[in-house]
């Protein structure tokens, strides 16, 4: 089926909701997309040989959202749970404008929620310009600190719920026992730093560099780390239940006692990954890499 202008329509099932786009609504707006890779032309996608939808697989909630951005590039005024929630969604869909579009209207929704905080984001950046940066336990609830060089600070203990580290460099960083639930890492620096003990819950790590990064005993649960490095992070006894790990590295790293109970590996490299007596009943390996793996006593 073509519209007036020529261009094909697609229909698309997301999760049991059916949608009906053009190709170039899918493909114009945002071309290094997931979805303008699968319908570019350049991919065969599975079709319902009755009806000729297309299936993703993923809630479709917010999936109108999705199409009415590649339409419009208008931004939807969500709640900020909602919009965390289509945050997910935009990044999966690898939709970067539409990514930033939403971490800049939750900035705005945080700004009147800076004076409950003990320290505001200029503050930090004349905080960091000490060498030995301490902010063990204060509160930081809702702060912007995007694209900051935070590298050795220790926010150990502190309260980082809903903060904005995207594209931050943190090398190095202590975060042990601080409560980040629903934070922003998406492309940040994590080389090295410590996470022991702290609540990660919901948050957003994809494209995060991880690489060497402490975060036995964390709380993981709902996290996302698509295609984030995790190379030889240590994650022994993380509760990494329902996180979303789909094209991540983590070649080399160490997964004793973690829980991985629905937790997505679809392509991720578990290449030389500790994973003995680890239960994989309920994970997603499919595509993934264990070659060299040790999978001793492990359950699949």
């Amino acid at each position: 089926m073509y519209t007036d202008a020529g261009s094909p329509v697609v229909r698309l099932d997301i999760g049991g909701k059916k949608f009906s786009a053009t190709v170039d609504t899918l493909t114009h707006r945002e071309p290094q997309s997931m979805l303008a890779a699968m319908f570019s032309g350049r991919h065969t996608v599975c079709k319902d040989s009755e009806k000729g939808y297309v299936f993703v697989d993923r809630d479709g909630k917010h999936f109108r959202h999705i199409l009415n951005w590649l339409r419009d590039g208008v931004v939807p005024n969500l709640t900020e749970s909602e919009c965390s929630e289509l945050l997910r969604e935009a990044e999966y869909y690898q939709l970067l404008g539409l990514v930033d579009g939403i971490n800049e209207v939750l900035n705005k929704k945080n700004e009147g929620e800076e004076m409950d905080t003990e320290l505001t984001r200029t503050d930090i950046i004349k905080c960091v310009q000490s060498e030995k940066v301490r902010l063990r336990g204060v509160n930081l609830s809702g702060l912007d600190l995007s694209k900051l060089d935070l590298s050795y600070v220790d926010f150990s203990y502190a309260c980082l719920k809903n903060v904005f580290f995207s594209r931050a460099n943190l090398h190095c960083a202590k975060f042990r026992d601080v409560d980040a639930e629903n934070t922003i890492f998406h492309n940040a620096t994590l080389r090295e730093c410590e996470f022991t003990g702290a609540n990660l819950r919901g948050a957003l790590l994809a494209g995060a560099n991880l690489q060497s990064a402490n975060l036995q005993d964390a709380c993981l649960i709902d996290c996302s780390f698509c295609g984030a490095d995790l190379r030889s992070a240590h994650l022994q006894t993380a509760d990494l239940t329902n996180a979303n790990l789909e094209g991540a590295n983590l070649e080399g790293a160490n997964l004793k006692g973690a829980k991985l109970s629905n937790a997505n590996l679809k392509g991720a490299n578990l290449q030389r990954a500790y994973l003995r007596h680890v239960n994989l009943r309920d994970t997603d390996l499919e595509g993934a890499k264990l070659d060299g793996a040790n999978l001793l006593g492990a359950i699949r």
